[in-house]
């Protein structure tokens, strides 16, 4: 692929301010990636459309409001051009309703108004890319590894196990299923266990396409040809993502995985792979006793191809 003519990006931080699944440094995470996107990855601020629930937001993080975002990216593509989506925030897993999958779970993420974006949701936003086009999804989030439906495992889940204690003022990115319902619930007053019938009730059309298929059409989304998504995700599917709240030392809040990119991008000022992007970012994690592992999903050529696409000569 050659370089992109144009590179474009939405970034959402959701810290969920005074409510229950209150986080603290989603929202650093998405300003940091800007300045690193416009100053080495060659992005111009006009091209970033930037979403978060900081007070006086004008455009919330809804989850009507993130797909819009990312049907408008989708839809400026043209070959040869670099997109970008990072997510930092709450993540979830939801029952499958695939057939042949009662006990398997799927990934979403949790929009400030709790309407879920699916993994059938990236890959219907991925099935879309033209070809030639690059779609890189950078997820900060509990459960993330698997949120693009059937992409290809490049680094997957890790058999070691992590007896290092987490720093103080930590907390997990996640908000478990039974939570999501109970407010659906108080939401709806419908006395249902289905999740899909809460979230078409509350968001008609702008409820994820899971809910909108029919179980067997799930799997006609399948992607049968190589494709251009990439998901670095801050964790294996069934683990959660770390969020920092370091204030009460005058240290900055910040997503753990979010973090270690941005260190192993201040490390290595040269072109780094997908592939080393994730693995010297687990290193990271390990090294302060983090026990998540990012993934990568991606086709075999794009593991090797460089992240984000860097310019030559940019980082320097």
């Amino acid at each position: 692929m050659e370089n992109g003519n144009k590179r474009l990006a939405v970034l959402v931080g959701c810290n969920y301010p005074n409510t229950p699944h209150e986080l603290n440094g989603c929202i650093n995470d998405v300003l940091a990636m800007r300045d690193v996107l416009v100053k080495r990855f060659g992005f111009d601020h006009s091209h970033i459309e930037l979403l978060t629930d900081a007070p006086g937001s004008l455009i919330m993080p809804t989850g009507a409001n993130i797909k819009k975002a990312l049907d408008q990216m989708l839809k400026k593509a043209e070959p040869g051009d670099v997109l970008f989506f990072q997510y930092s925030g709450h993540g979830t897993r939801i029952p499958s309703a695939k057939p042949g999958h009662p006990f398997r779970q799927d990934e979403a993420i949790v929009p400030c108004d709790f309407n879920l974006i699916t993994d059938v949701d990236f890959r219907q936003l991925v099935n879309l890319l033209p070809k030639g086009a690059s779609f890189t999804i950078l997820s900060d989030s509990c459960h993330s590894g698997g949120l693009i439906d059937k992409e290809k495992e490049q680094i997957g889940p890790s058999s070691v196990t992590n007896d290092g204690t987490l720093q103080q003022s930590c907390s997990p990115k996640t908000i478990p299923f039974e939570s999501i319902l109970q407010h659906l619930t108080s939401q709806t007053s419908i006395n249902t266990s289905d999740i899909g019938t809460h979230l078409l009730e509350l968001f008609g059309a702008d409820a994820s396409h899971k809910f909108h298929l029919h179980p067997h059409e799930l799997d006609l989304s399948e992607s049968l040809k190589t494709d251009e998504g990439v998901l670095l995700s801050g964790c294996q599917a069934n683990e959660t993502s770390a969020d920092m709240n370091p204030m009460m030392t005058g240290g900055k809040a910040y997503g753990a995985f979010s973090n270690a990119v941005q260190m192993v991008l201040k490390d290595h000022l040269g072109s780094l792979s997908n592939k080393e992007v994730v693995l010297l970012a687990r290193k990271s994690l390990e090294a302060g006793g983090f026990a998540q592992h990012p993934c990568l999903y991606c086709s075999d050529g794009n593991a090797d191809a460089p992240f984000l696409w860097q310019p030559q000569g940019s980082g320097l």
